[in-house]
């Protein structure tokens, strides 16, 4: 998954035409809207975007709780995310919000609440020798597992996935590699088409 630094229009492109399916070697699957297709000598490379709103779920460090730098960590590991997805459920519906264990990401289906200053989390990320912009993220919700506390947060910037069709005609996600490959292409061309 690729953060974008894209300009986007209420998270729409407008070009957006069709929706198409991403699936994980899991199993589980992602629907998305085609914000972009692009012909690079030969292969089609889509700029995809989800439908539903993309989510992270956080963990707190409880020993600094008090402190405005307390320790955030993002959950990525899938057995604790199978451990705390029901409370994380329990407490999204209180919001008529559906937490959804898509591919790629955790989305919820619903009308997000509007940004709040006061609740938006930075988190500084770090690749490699490469200084990147913080990733603001807006809180939907709080909540406790086992005595370990939790936030649940939706990405303030759209996450957008870079894809292509492979031998067999089905949607697979590039590799860093790839991505690094095409990505001066795929940005140039991306520019020119919002000019």
């Amino acid at each position: 998954m690729f953060s974008s630094d894209f300009p986007q229009e209420n998270g729409q492109s407008g070009h957006s035409s069709s929706n198409v399916t991403l699936t994980d070697e899991a199993g589980r699957s992602l629907s998305c809207s085609i914000e972009h297709s692009l012909n690079v000598e030969g292969i089609d490379y889509l700029l995809l975007l989800p439908i539903d709103s993309p989510v992270e779920i956080v963990a707190w460090d409880e020993d600094d709780q008090a402190d405005d730098l307390a320790d955030a960590t993002l959950v990525e590991d899938e057995t604790e995310i199978d451990e705390i997805f029901s409370d994380a459920q329990a407490v999204l519906a209180e919001q008529n919000l559906i937490l959804k264990r898509t591919a790629f990401t955790l989305t919820v289906a619903g009308e997000l609440p509007p940004a709040d200053e006061e609740e938006i989390l930075s988190i500084e990320l770090a690749e490699e020798d490469v200084e990147l912009e913080p990733e603001q993220l807006q809180l939907l919700a709080n909540f406790y597992h086992e005595e370990q506390e939790y936030g649940i947060y939706t990405p303030l910037d759209p996450l957008l996935f870079f894809a292509k069709h492979n031998p067999n005609g089905q949607l697979e996600l590039l590799s860093p590699e790839e991505f690094q490959k095409v990505q001066p292409l795929l940005e140039e061309l991306l520019f020119e088409d919002l000019d």
